[in-house]
């Protein structure tokens, strides 16, 4: 997990990078440069010789980054025209350094080619923008961290008119954006819309949460954290509890979990996934294959009895299913509490609420008993969180409870209607499982993760094409599977979901490759939860 942090806490970080270890700061804006500069190479075919760019540049330390970058590639042979929004006069320390270097390159009497020309201007005009479009690369160097308000109406013109074309145009420039889109608030993942859109987006030592977080990740495109010479313990040491889930959280998962010639199915980790109801068969099925998919050795189905042969017909054939007591509208019924604890002897962790049904009060009281009972860690989705609302349970650290709510469940926890509390939602998912000690996956664009010690990460993986039927009954089912195969071993749980969310949404993103997000259906995430896997083995950590 990679931490995140605010613009507070990177200036801190830079303060003692200086202070503690002697690096200037000019040298962290050269090193910033040469970072953004191979990156952007990269992107280009590997030279930028003979190639065109734009970079717009504040007047601060952001602009002071692009003028570094600007004199970077035009030494490796590229055109170069930057607009710094304001007067060389008026820059200050390391950022005035480096403007006034490519001003000295750009006021010579014969510019050579390659070129470096510095324009210093309030606004650009209309026939500026048209020439825009003809470089190969337009680089967003305006604001850094430090805006905390909404850009004026020339900047929000000109990004506007870059967007625009981008959409318009068959081949338009590659748009990036140095350290966050300028136009962002570095600390909030939910305010000012008119920013920079940008292609790719390098950030340098720390993600910020503006890089990461709903709805604000989307101006950034590609995302690209860049080492510049910061001490790691600096970042370390920082007070932060956000963070972002990576690839390697879930690839040492997979090592700590790997199969060995001693494993067995009873080693693996069992499932007792109690889901389903006459009416939604469906969903207990769908959480079952995805948890037998998942690497664990043993799945059990506990459904009312009425929907037993169908749920079992459609399960994959390794998984067991009983039925169980029920109501006369074919749910789950109290009475079915003690053969239900039964069978949660035989398991390793439990998931409660697939298609369950919680509209009679006999279900809602086998499910609040069954919750208060348990033996094991315990997922509770759909009606399971439904039935305990508004929450007020406390989980434990021996028996951890997973509650993997959406919008509208999280509403209901809460005892709300008021959606005015889901705007800061690294606040709310970070309160929420400190009060009850519970791990809470809060679905949506973006997961969050939250622990009950305050850490919350953000999950970079899955796409929009999940936001359909069954996808939360295939994502219980892989969690499930997960949080029963970390019990077996004794891997910490937290860490183990974050690595089921991670895994669940890279399966996502792949089946929407296939499929395409229109196509793509919930069994097509499970089918893909094997590349996935596979993907994530043979990644760059692989030794």
């Amino acid at each position: 997990m990679q931490k995140v942090l605010s613009a507070e806490e990177m200036r801190e970080v830079d303060r003692l990078t200086t202070e503690k270890y002697g690096i200037p700061s000019i040298l962290l804006m050269e090193n910033a440069a040469h970072a953004a500069a191979r990156v952007i190479t990269e992107k280009l075919g590997g030279s930028v010789a003979g190639k065109s760019f734009l970079i717009l540049c504040g007047k601060g330390n952001n602009g002071g980054d692009g003028a570094a970058l600007a004199r970077i590639l035009w030494t490796q042979g590229a055109d170069v025209d930057v607009y710094l929004f304001g007067q060389v006069e008026h820059t200050k320390g390391d950022a005035r350094a480096n403007f006034e270097i490519i001003k000295n390159i750009s006021d010579r009497e014969y510019p050579s080619s390659p070129y470096l020309l510095l324009y210093e201007a309030e606004e650009i005009d209309g026939n500026g923008k048209a020439q825009f479009l003809r470089k190969d690369a337009i680089i967003d160097a305006v604001f850094g961290t430090g805006l905390t308000r909404p850009i004026d109406e020339k900047l929000i013109n000109l990004f506007y008119f870059f967007e625009c074309q981008k959409k318009l145009r068959e081949t338009s420039p590659l748009l990036v954006s140095i350290d966050i889109p300028s136009g962002l608030n570095a600390d909030s993942g939910h305010d000012f819309s008119n920013s920079f859109k940008a292609d790719l987006t390098v950030t340098f030592t720390a993600p910020k949460p503006a890089n990461v977080l709903a709805p604000n990740v989307n101006a950034n495109g590609e995302l690209l954290n860049a080492s510049i010479g910061t001490p790691y313990e600096l970042i370390e040491e920082t007070k932060s509890q956000l963070f972002l889930a990576e690839e390697v959280d879930a690839f040492d998962w997979l090592k700590r979990s790997k199969f060995t010639s001693s494993s067995y199915k009873n080693s693996r980790g069992r499932v007792l996934i109690v889901a389903g109801s006459r009416k939604m068969g469906g969903a207990a099925v769908l959480a079952a294959n995805s948890a037998m998919v998942s690497g664990a050795g043993l799945i059990r189905v506990a459904t009312p009895e009425s929907a037993r042969d169908g749920v079992a017909a459609r399960t994959l054939p390794e998984a067991l299913v009983a039925g169980v007591a029920e109501t006369e509208d074919g749910a789950i019924s109290h009475d079915a509490l003690e053969e239900v604890l039964e069978l949660t002897e035989k398991a390793d962790a439990v998931a409660i609420g697939s298609g369950l049904s919680s509209e009679e009060e006999t279900t809602k009281r086998f499910i609040r008993d069954f919750v208060a009972r348990r033996k094991h860690p315990m997922i509770l989705d759909a009606d399971a969180l439904n039935a305990l609302s508004p929450f007020d349970l406390k989980g434990s650290d021996e028996y951890p409870l997973i509650l993997t709510p959406h919008q509208g469940e999280m509403l209901r926890l809460l005892g709300t209607e008021d959606k005015e509390v889901l705007k800061d939602r690294v606040r709310l998912v970070r309160d929420f499982a400190r009060q009850h000690h519970v791990v809470l996956v809060f679905k949506g664009e973006r997961n969050l993760i939250a622990a009950p010690d305050g850490r919350v990460v953000v999950n970079p993986t899955g796409n929009s094409g999940l936001g359909k039927a069954g996808n939360g009954d295939t994502l219980v089912g892989i969690l499930a599977g997960f949080v029963a195969q970390a019990a077996a071993m004794k891997i910490d749980i937290f860490e183990t979901v974050v690595a089921a969310v991670y895994t669940a949404g890279l399966a996502g993103d792949i089946a929407a490759e296939k499929y395409g997000k229109r196509s793509m259906l919930a069994s097509d995430v499970r089918e893909c939860l094997r590349e996935a896997f596979e993907k994530i083995q043979n990644s760059k950590f692989k030794t």
